[in-house]
């Protein structure tokens, strides 16, 4: 039976972190994964070029039953200390909107400055392991497909239920819970919404359309308001502001969408009333709207009319309904396409400063298997760096 100080199960983005830092702190690492390659989430993210943190993270920024719990970990290792290691790493990267950091080439610079780490500190990293057990002694043995191994100190960096194509699987949870964890409630986050029936059938028409908007929930008070774009899919609607609002929604709640969010109603008709009054209210409004959209508003909203003729009333109700324009989705699109899991081992069960089990010496968890989800903008990647770092110091 190969001994190793820590076994890290799972060769993700904080996987890699945890046991460079470990192995940096002279502990003897081994990380096992059942893929064949180490690091796909990185490899296919920010499409190719991997969204690897954001100027301004805030724990606000930050999904969890305890929002308090990420702070200590995004304060050991921050935005600007990972930035460190990508510029001292020549990999050049770029600012796009709402402070998200690209890779200038290709995502593989980030996974190529990793495993050099991983390679300069001796971490071993063996692909293609199935672990068939775990049990506790006093320290972990595990059982596997290719031999046993034995650790002081186990850390499950398996990722969680998005994307199952790429071998996502609730591995992690089914660990915790056989340590008597308890594992907050699941479902897919950053994930597009899909209609039935005649939603659908719209959705389908306006198909291709993107526009800025803001979306927000109608009975979730308490869940941010999201701007950014957002696009009519054949299944239903994606984009930027849907992903985000995604991971806070719940079946059968509804969405409020603002359709117009840089543009003075009240002053746009005005000025249309007096360039061209004889214009229908559906034509000016093509100005701002794409002309598919205003068709499928007009079943809703009387359009059919000349813009001298409306009444003060008119455009208040039109600016009402343009800013709260109300839709119901019938579903997500599931763990097949969502990019996070929303909810995993309770943070409660773990310290925050290093992500140790407070019920089982030895054993941590961290990144996406923990229930702390980041807002679409490389904040997931962010609390992998992080929450990687704060285990690699505590093991």
């Amino acid at each position: 039976m190969k001994r190793y100080d820590v076994v890290v199960i799972g060769a993700g983005a904080a996987g890699l972190m945890c046991a460079i830092m470990a192995a940096k702190r002279g502990r003897s690492v081994l990380i096992l994964d059942k893929a064949a390659k180490v690091a796909e989430k990185i490899r296919i993210s920010g499409g190719g070029r991997c969204n690897f943190t954001n100027l301004d993270v805030t724990p606000d920024n930050f999904i969890s039953q305890n929002k308090h719990f990420c702070k200590s970990a995004l304060a050991g290792f921050n935005q600007w200390d990972f930035i460190d290691w990508v510029v001292q790493a020549g990999i050049e990267y770029h600012e796009r909107e709402h402070g998200q950091l690209f890779c200038d080439q290709s995502a593989k610079d980030i996974i190529k400055m990793l495993l050099d780490k991983c390679d300069g500190y001796g971490v071993q990293i063996e692909v293609g392991i199935e672990v068939e057990s775990i049990e506790k002694g006093e320290g972990f043995q595990l059982a596997t497909n290719l031999g046993d191994f034995q650790c002081q100190s186990l850390v499950i960096a398996t990722g969680a239920l998005s994307i199952p194509k790429m071998g996502a699987t609730g591995f992690g949870f089914q660990v915790a819970r056989q340590f008597g964890l308890n594992v907050v409630e699941t479902r897919p986050g950053l994930v597009p919404f899909t209609f039935t029936g005649k939603e659908k059938d719209a959705s389908k028409e306006l198909a291709g359309i993107s526009l800025p908007v803001i979306v927000s929930l109608v009975e979730n008070k308490a869940a941010p308001r999201f701007k950014d774009a957002m696009l009519f899919t054949h299944r239903g609607l994606s984009g930027p502001a849907i992903l985000q609002i995604s991971s806070y929604w719940q079946p059968g709640q509804s969405i409020r969408i603002n359709l117009i969010p840089d543009l003075d109603l009240v002053q746009f008709i005005e000025e249309q009333v007096k360039e061209r009054p004889q214009a229908l209210l559906s034509t000016v409004l093509s100005a701002c709207l794409a002309k598919r959209l205003v068709s499928l508003l007009s079943l809703s909203f009387e359009m059919n009319i000349k813009v001298q003729s409306l009444s003060e009333k008119d455009v208040l109700g039109l600016k009402d309904f343009l800013e709260a324009w109300q839709i119901k989705p019938s579903s997500t699109e599931g763990y097949r396409t969502a990019e996070v899991t929303v909810g995993g081992v309770d943070t409660a069960e773990l310290d925050s400063k290093t992500m140790q089990s407070k019920k089982v010496d030895g054993l941590y968890f961290i990144g996406e298997v923990v229930d702390v989800t980041g807002h679409l903008g490389g904040f997931n990647f962010q609390w992998a760096w992080s929450s990687g770092f704060a285990a690699g110091n505590g093991v």
